[in-house]
């Protein structure tokens, strides 16, 4: 998972060029100190609302820590065309990795993007209760195989293989796959900048 220490790395030398400290940045952020330390030391990946209100904090959008090249123009991903080199799994909290779902990577190389597109792989995470989590933007998810609970608020919403659901992402929300099946799903996160 090369992608997780390209993010951990992007971060550190923002924050560096910006002429911050670790401290500093967690103060900007309203990130955990350690959580910021774990991330720049390429130990764990935040879930997106961490990672937004760091790149709010560093005044850069949430794209540029996902960035691999700087491509202006289209951008086309192939199928399976390096599918696993480009997969990031976030964690939830500062310490309890979300290893139920894989990201990859649709717009990588797409400079100066505001949309996140990922086709997210979700295995059963055999946890009861979830730890929902909120930031600043839009998300909108098409299920292609499986089942989803989408955890919205005090709502919860199931998702078969060919609906969508698109919603405020400032909400607490939480999505995992149901009756113990594994899930796809098309996922595109928009965080204004």
């Amino acid at each position: 998972m090369e992608s997780n220490k390209i993010i951990g790395g992007k971060i550190k030398g923002i924050r560096e060029s910006c002429g911050l400290t670790i401290d500093e940045l967690a103060e900007r952020a309203g990130v955990n100190v350690i959580q910021i330390e774990r991330i720049e030391n390429n130990i764990e990946i935040p879930s997106l609302a961490p990672l937004i209100k760091i790149a709010r904090a560093l005044g850069v959008r949430l794209g540029t820590f996902l960035d691999d090249q700087t491509e202006l123009g289209p951008v086309i991903s192939r199928a399976n065309a390096g599918k696993d080199q480009n997969a990031i799994r976030f964690t939830n909290e500062s310490t309890v990795p979300r290893k139920h779902m894989e990201y990859h990577s649709l717009s990588q190389d797409k400079a100066g993007r505001h949309m996140e597109p990922f086709l997210i792989d979700i295995d059963p995470s055999g946890e009861d209760v979830f730890t929902l989590s909120s930031h600043e933007g839009e998300e909108f998810i098409y299920v292609l195989e499986g089942i989803v609970e989408i955890a919205y608020g005090k709502q919860h919403y199931i998702l078969e293989a060919g609906d969508s659901i698109y919603y405020d992402s400032i909400v607490a929300h939480h999505v995992h796959a149901c009756n113990n099946d594994p899930a796809k799903i098309l996922g595109v996160v928009y965080t204004p900048f």
